[in-house]
């Protein structure tokens, strides 16, 4: 496990929200600025650990989690009792190898599983933040999980490794802190959010706003929740996060428990009950105001806007390397968003990788069981590894 140089107990957080894990308060001396103006103060953090830092401390991996992701990646979530998220890839002889990596992961700031976010308490008040919490972006994020490395006392990772939303936190990552990350492995991801991108964000936030329950915000006063309309969001994203192929295997026109159709509006499809399925399963673990934050931050999410409009200068003179991965089936963030980014690297000169997997499952394919894609992230650590003069791997992946 990790101590912190500094030493530290349990927070008061961690006690309130009760989750295992870490969970540290930053910014009481130093306020984090956000790019939005605001400077937040004395805010927590929430993060796992799995594996154990080297003496060195230079075996340590980050790994970026998704929108609908948290810290809890390779044990049982505390909130649903579910398998981690990628809980097939970290582990004693997986790809993050915990026998051989310190494997982080932090939940991002304006999440809802311990780190400062509209559902935490503003110290000011001593109530929920609500639509009072400021705007975040993804650079936000990845300043607030720098300032955690600092208190873990690690200057530099060996790798910083996300798909989807984590993706665009790997690029912040190599953009904004090159002299810190040593291997960068965004995995289908882009470097600007599309309007059809946005789109699909704004309709499920609209469906969000306009539950009754939603309050304005501030549904906690009342004791609310507006879980029919973040379960709508759940179930709009869920849909672009599989393929057209995988959803016809899966389900086609099949008829769910019964042997005709109802003529009415319950669910007569079995797509329609894994759909209302995901929507209700997801309420459970995930606050409705978080929803809004992460995904406004995803649609403001554009490396090459404050490069002069060329994404190349967000990795000039870069020493990183760089592992891009895209799968062919993802029609969220396709091939073409990943080869987009491949470019600009190879427009500086950046040690670049990039491989596209064969794969009928769509967005979620980096979260399955992809035998090629294990393949593809194990030897680029591998040889990442052997350059940064780590041990050899001890088990086969």
């Amino acid at each position: 496990m990790m101590t912190p140089r500094n030493g530290g107990g349990v927070s008061a957080a961690e006690q309130i929200v009760s989750l295992p894990g870490h969970c540290v308060h930053l910014g009481t001396h130093h306020p984090l600025i956000l790019d939005c103006g605001a400077a937040l103060s004395a805010f927590p953090v929430a993060y796992q650990t799995y594996g154990t830092l080297n003496a060195a401390r230079s075996n340590a991996i980050l790994i970026c989690h998704a929108l609908t992701g948290d810290q809890f990646v390779a044990e049982t979530h505390p909130v649903t009792g579910k398998p981690g998220w990628w809980a097939n890839m970290v582990g004693p002889g997986l790809p993050l190898d915990t026998d051989r990596y310190c494997i982080l992961c932090i939940n991002v700031l304006g999440g809802c599983m311990g780190s400062a976010g509209p559902d935490s308490v503003n110290p000011d008040t001593g109530e929920p933040w609500g639509l009072s919490f400021p705007v975040i972006t993804i650079a936000d994020m990845v300043r607030a999980q720098a300032m955690v490395l600092d208190h873990l006392g690690i200057d530099r990772l060996f790798a910083v490794i996300g798909g989807s939303m984590g993706g665009m936190q790997v690029l912040e990552w190599a953009s904004l802190y090159p002299h810190r990350v040593f291997a960068a492995v965004p995995i289908a991801a882009t470097a600007q959010h599309s309007a059809q991108n946005i789109a699909f964000h704004e309709v499920g936030r609209q469906a969000i706003m306009a539950d009754p329950d939603w309050c304005g915000g501030d549904y906690w006063r009342y004791g609310k929740n507006p879980h029919r309309g973040l379960a709508v969001a759940r179930m709009a994203a869920h849909i672009t996060y599989l393929s057209e192929h995988k959803l016809t295997e899966k389900f086609g026109r099949r008829l769910q428990g019964r042997a005709e159709v109802t003529y009415g509006f319950d669910a007569d499809f079995q797509v329609e009950s894994y759909l209302r399925h995901q929507g209700i399963s997801f309420v459970e673990r995930f606050d409705a105001n978080s929803y809004l934050y992460i995904t406004r931050a995803m649609d403001y999410f554009d490396m090459a806007a404050r490069h002069n409009g060329v994404l190349a200068n967000a990795f000039r003179d870069t020493r990183v390397r760089f592992c891009v991965i895209s799968f062919t089936s993802d029609w969220l963030y396709p091939t073409a968003e990943s080869r987009r980014i491949v470019k600009a690297l190879n427009a500086v000169a950046a040690d670049v990788s990039f491989a596209e997997i064969s794969s009928n499952n769509g967005h979620d394919a980096f979260l399955l069981d992809e035998p090629e894609f294990r393949r593809v992230l194990s030897g680029f650590l591998d040889g990442a590894a052997a350059h940064r003069g780590l041990p050899p791997a001890k088990h086969g992946t």
